[in-house]
């Protein structure tokens, strides 16, 4: 039995022997890209990460993830438009990740557990005033209060939610769905006052470390229409608001709805579940120019919802609408053509966009409002120190999503200002654009189709249209992310390395690259499915 230790010999051919990374002029690098998904995101979550975490599974991981970013996934994960989506490199393969199905399903599984968030940060001492329990006010007091700030928030209305609650229908948002993420952000310490309409500003946030304005769009856009005496003329706010008295607003048998936006959907799809046999949309430009999301106009319609497109109302009275037929000119604006048509209408209800209520800033010094809402800083901060806005009432966007990541932005630039701190944004990777991917290594796996409420039930119910997916299809879906521009350890690059330069640095460690025998030659580059390495200068 031979007892030498143990030895390779080298041949005289061998790379190990001749250090073929002496040959190099390029050498691969590791890379972490933005995902598109992540990229795209208003409420700044890192999508990738948690579908790699639901590919596990490990769904409460994955879940945690999103709540580092947005405290309502099951609430996002059925009112939220889906940018995302839109962004995903998979639909120019196939189809987009369902990543918005794969949400709400994290988000219900979460309350199904009855998982929470603990407060694990020691208290600042640090009060923060929050007006508007929407949810850019809610998801500031989560995230505040994750931070260690003692908050409090108050609203005028009589229940939390601001627009998700009287702005969204509950076949969108079932009302137990929204009840449970709030409670779970009360539950971590927040007070919340209700009934509470702020008049004096300066009073209310006296005693308050720092203060975030986030009142919702909750007055309607009015216009004026010719009307006689006995035409019933609604706001659609007031309508969708009305929906959670115990007595739902009257609206008759024929209903024509004014105006082209989600809230107009949302005001006609509600009509015909509260029994107008004839629900009508008036807008003035063509679908292609209208500012509700496709997939609203699409369910309006399979509703049964009439659409008028290139109309405008100029004249109403009691049981009857004029309508005039217009035109776009060369720019795209409409133009009125003297052509008319009367429709029946028992109610018009208008829905022309809301605006804020911004009576509350009175006497409150350094704000300014410019075309209806409030100048803010990089940092959301406005003219006032120490007083920050938000959601609404600012420009931008007004989705819930918006709102989340304003909220989770003002409570880090409120935490930096209490704490004299600095909050700057990490400086963002490069694209993952679908060009770097080598999708040869993807098989094709169409989207996961959520099923709906059947047809029949749609008008005649208030029940939940768009359902959600089980554990089988979640996982499905969420292993259909490419991990763009990251790398998720598939091994190509260790298998097709012919130098053997490729180190395994074990599970989550990823790998390394052994320079000594690396010659560049790039077929690791090449080679990669999600575009994670890219070949730079060999320094001299």
């Amino acid at each position: 039995m031979n007892d030498k230790p143990f030895a390779i010999t080298l041949g005289v051919g061998s790379s190990l022997a001749n250090k073929t990374g002496a040959w190099r002029t390029e050498r691969p690098v590791y890379m972490d890209r933005l995902p598109p998904c992540n990229n795209a995101c208003p409420a700044g979550e890192n999508i990738q990460r948690w579908l790699s975490l639901a590919e596990e599974p490990s769904y409460e991981a994955a879940w945690r993830q999103i709540m580092q970013d947005n405290p309502f996934p099951a609430i996002m994960g059925r009112v939220c438009y889906r940018p995302c989506e839109s962004a995903c490199n998979r639909g120019t393969l196939d189809e987009a990740v369902g990543i918005n199905s794969v949400e709400r399903f994290l988000g219900d599984e979460a309350i199904k557990q009855g998982w929470t968030m603990p407060v694990t940060i020691e208290p600042s001492g640090k009060r923060v005033l929050v007006i508007g329990a929407g949810p850019a006010g809610l998801s500031a007091a989560y995230h505040l209060t994750l931070l260690g700030h003692s908050v409090t928030v108050m609203d005028s209305g009589s229940a939390p939610g601001g627009m998700m609650r009287f702005g969204i229908p509950r076949y969108r948002l079932p009302r137990h769905i929204l009840d449970a993420e709030i409670d779970r952000i009360l539950d971590m310490g927040v007070t919340l006052e209700l009934d509470r309409t702020v008049t004096d500003l300066p009073q209310a946030i006296r005693g308050y470390n720092a203060a975030f304005l986030a009142v919702g769009a909750h007055i309607g856009k009015r216009a004026y229409i010719p009307a006689g005496d006995s035409a019933r003329i609604l706001d659609a706010v007031a309508v969708l608001r009305g929906m959670e008295d115990a007595e739902p607003p009257l609206l008759g048998r024929r209903v024509v709805v004014y105006g082209g936006g989600n809230t107009a959907m949302d005001a006609a799809r509600t009509a015909k579940r509260l029994g107008a046999a004839d629900a009508i949309v008036v807008y003035r430009r063509t679908r292609d120019r209208m500012p509700a999301h496709d997939s609203e106009v699409t369910e309006a319609v399979e509703e049964g919802v009439r659409m008028k497109w290139l109309s405008t109302i100029s004249h109403a009275d009691g049981g009857a609408i004029t309508i005039e037929k217009m035109r776009l000119d060369e720019t795209g604006f409409p133009q009125p053509t003297s052509e008319y048509e009367e429709l029946a209408a028992d109610s018009v209800v208008l829905a022309l966009g809301q605006e804020a209520d911004l009576s509350l800033l009175a006497g409150l010094p350094g704000i300014e409002v410019e075309h209806g809402v409030v100048k803010v800083a990089p940092n959301l901060m406005t003219g006032c120190p120490g007083v920050f806005a938000g959601g609404d009432m600012v420009p931008a966007e007004r989705t819930v999503t918006v709102a989340v990541g304003h909220g989770k932005k003002a409570a880090r630039h409120i935490d930096a200002w209490l704490r004299r701190s600095s909050n700057e944004a990490a400086p963002r990777h490069e694209l993952a654009d679908f060009d770097l991917l080598n999708t040869w290594y993807y098989s094709d796996a169409p989207a996961t189709v959520r099923s709906k409420l059947d047809l029949a039930r749609r008008t005649t119910t208030f029940d939940e249209v768009e359902h959600g997916l089980d554990q089988e299809t979640a996982l499905y879906e969420a292993r259909r992310c490419l991990s763009c521009g990251n790398c998720f350890e598939c091994d190509n690059c260790y298998g097709v390395c012919p130098d053997n330069a490729i180190v395994k640095l074990g599970p989550g460690l990823r790998y390394e690259i052994d320079l000594d025998f690396c010659k560049g030659c790039g077929l690791c580059v090449s080679e990669c499915p999600a575009g994670a390495i890219e070949m730079v200068p060999e320094i001299t």
